[in-house]
Formats: C-alpha cells, sequence, structure tokens
C-alpha cells in the first residue's frame, strides 16, 4: 500500500476508531509520511544481508545447569513461623 493508494477511512475502520474530520485529516498526513519512509526502506539494497531477529547476535546467557547441594530439612525450616513433624504450617485457605 502506497502512501497515495491508502484510504483512512477504511484504516479507521479496521482500528474501530471514529474520526472526526480534523482527526482523519491529521492521521492521513501522518500515516502518508510512514508510508513514505518505508517506500524509502524498500529502495535500500540488501543483498547478502541475513534476515535476522536481533539487530545483533544474541548468546544464550544462562549458566552451565550444574547440581550442587540443597537446603537440608533444619535450613529450610529455620525461619518457618509454624512447623510440625519437618513440615510447614499455613493458614488453611480452602473453604
Amino acid at each position: 500500500m502506497s502512501a497515495p493508494d491508502f484510504d483512512i477511512h477504511y484504516v479507521a475502520q479496521l482500528a474501530r476508531l471514529k474520526l472526526s474530520p480534523e482527526e482523519e485529516t491529521q492521521l492521513g498526513a501522518q500515516l502518508g509520511n510512514i508510508l513514505g519512509y518505508i517506500a524509502k526502506l524498500k529502495e535500500v539494497d540488501v543483498t547478502g544481508v541475513e534476515p535476522t531477529a536481533h539487530a545483533f547476535p544474541m548468546v544464550n546467557v544462562f549458566r552451565a545447569d550444574e547440581t550442587s547441594p540443597g537446603l537440608t530439612n533444619e535450613d529450610a525450616l529455620r525461619n518457618a513461623p509454624k512447623r510440625a513433624s519437618g513440615l510447614f504450617i499455613v493458614p488453611k485457605v480452602v473453604e
């Protein structure tokens, strides 16, 4: 869709917008400018440029998945307000 080809009424209908005549004029000009910039981008020679999802290479930033010793039961329950038989005691939430 080039700048002179688009219909602001159709675009407003797709977006479910009710525009006043002043808004139609203003938004029509803005959308025309945007479509003009897109037309300029289409003129750029991109031969030899691979399509990418990011502007620069992304690398996995996660650390290696290695096992490590966990908390003991006593350490896990150390700050528990209530406990019994090695378990947390919590308020009943189901009626």
